[in-house]
């Protein structure tokens, strides 16, 4: 073969997520929309909040073509990094460095970046917590490193006995994901407490650096009185990766950051390793319209009472007939126990019926299906028949 086989693999093959989507839209096309209920994929359906039409709108009038649509610095634009470090600050009384933020084409840029800049040796390995994005395996592996998988405890939450036991001296970062993805779980406080505390005596015992990599597309999304969590508080060798996907519900616009904790071990060296990796990547210069949106619309959030609404009805309905769903308080996802164990069974059965749901193998959690509810209400409800039958076919 004269390509990268590696790469060919990944193209040849996609994500289970994806598949599932592209088989939704065959299906509307046989069945019509209305008799396909699709939950595979985390696409936002709530709309951006106002202030962001108002906002493009504006700038498309009164600024500069060339400006609005010109490079930024390679980093990204100094006059948004300063806002976002503004808000960051007032949301959780911790102050980020501009001087130390990229910005990116959203968290999957934000993350190839982040582990391209940590990984410097085939030996060194990342953590993460099951259940996880699927792609951190493919970002991490495509850095040079291997992604080592801590299973859950009780609720889906962090094993922290089992998180400890698996830090040693190859132990290069840890990807942490809170709220979750696929499982909608907001890590307790203690929790997290718990895993900086591992991370500060692993670095001790083995005289290394650990960086704790905090994925937080979500971060906005949380329900029930919870609070987003600010990971720099609780461990200073911390990297924030984030996106406006979700947030703003700008998820085909692609823009994110990086933010290196001030607090951080080598810092600058780390922020520049950042850059360079970018850099390497061909990922410079985040899109220039959308850095000035969010200049203009950090701090705001689309609204999250639809998913809310939709969540109540969903865990509801699906526990009333019988099945497991580990309860959501952030995200927009619902994660199912197989009521025969067997995730691809399941997600099969209920495809016969045009329910579209993720079974979770790859997301390192096996016996469980993944429903993303950013849908419309109207679609859960009319989907609830399907469900019941489906409920039938294991309860009777």
């Amino acid at each position: 073969m004269i390509c990268n086989e590696k790469m060919y693999a990944l193209g040849a093959k996609r994500s289970v997520i994806r598949e599932l989507f592209e088989y939704g839209k065959m299906r509307k096309a046989l069945v019509g929309e209305e008799n396909v209920f699709d939950f595979s994929l985390g696409n936002p359906s709530v709309p951006p909040p106002h202030e962001v039409k108002e906002a493009l709108l504006r700038l498309l009038s009164t600024e500069s073509e060339i400006a609005l649509h010109g490079y930024t610095s390679a980093q990204g634009d100094k006059g948004t990094r300063d806002v976002i470090a503004k808000h960051y600050e007032e949301a959780f009384s911790f102050r980020l460095d501009p001087e130390l933020m990229y910005m990116t084409c959203g968290a999957a840029a934000s993350l190839t970046i982040t582990l391209n800049a940590i990984v410097k040796d085939p030996a060194d390995e990342v953590v993460t917590f099951a259940p996880f994005f699927p792609e951190y395996r493919v970002f991490t592996e495509k850095a040079g490193a291997k992604l080592v998988v801590c299973p859950p405890a009780a609720g889906l939450e962090i094993d922290v006995a089992a998180f400890r036991s698996l830090l040693n001296e190859h132990t290069r970062a840890v990807i942490i994901n809170s709220p979750n993805n696929p499982s909608g779980v907001v890590y307790p406080e203690e929790q997290v407490k718990a895993v900086a505390a591992a991370l500060r005596d692993a670095e001790k015992k083995f005289g290394t650096t650990i960086y704790l990599i905090s994925d937080e597309p979500y971060r906005a999304l949380v329900f029930d009185g919870k609070q987003a969590t600010c990971f720099p508080k609780y461990y200073d060798d911390t990297v924030v990766c984030y996106s406006y996907s979700k947030s703003l519900s700008l998820p085909g616009e692609r823009i994110g950051y990086i933010a290196v904790s001030p607090l951080a071990a080598e810092k600058t060296e780390l922020y520049l390793a950042v850059c360079g990796a970018g850099r390497a990547l061909g990922y410079v210069c985040a899109p220039a319209l959308f850095q000035r949106l969010v200049k203009e619309c950090d701090g705001l959030t689309a609204d999250v009472n639809v998913y809310l609404q939709n969540r109540d009805l969903l865990y509801g309905s699906l526990s009333e007939m019988g099945f497991t769903c580990a309860y959501p308080s952030g995200a927009f996802y619902l994660f199912v126990k197989a009521p025969s164990g067997d995730a691809s069974e399941f997600s099969e059965a209920a495809k016969q019926l045009d329910i579209l749901v993720v079974p979770s193998d790859s997301f390192g959690c096996e016996g469980y299906v993944r429903i993303a509810y950013c849908v419309s209400t109207d679609l859960i409800r009319r989907s609830l028949p399907a469900f019941r039958t489906l409920a039938a076919k294991y309860f009777g």
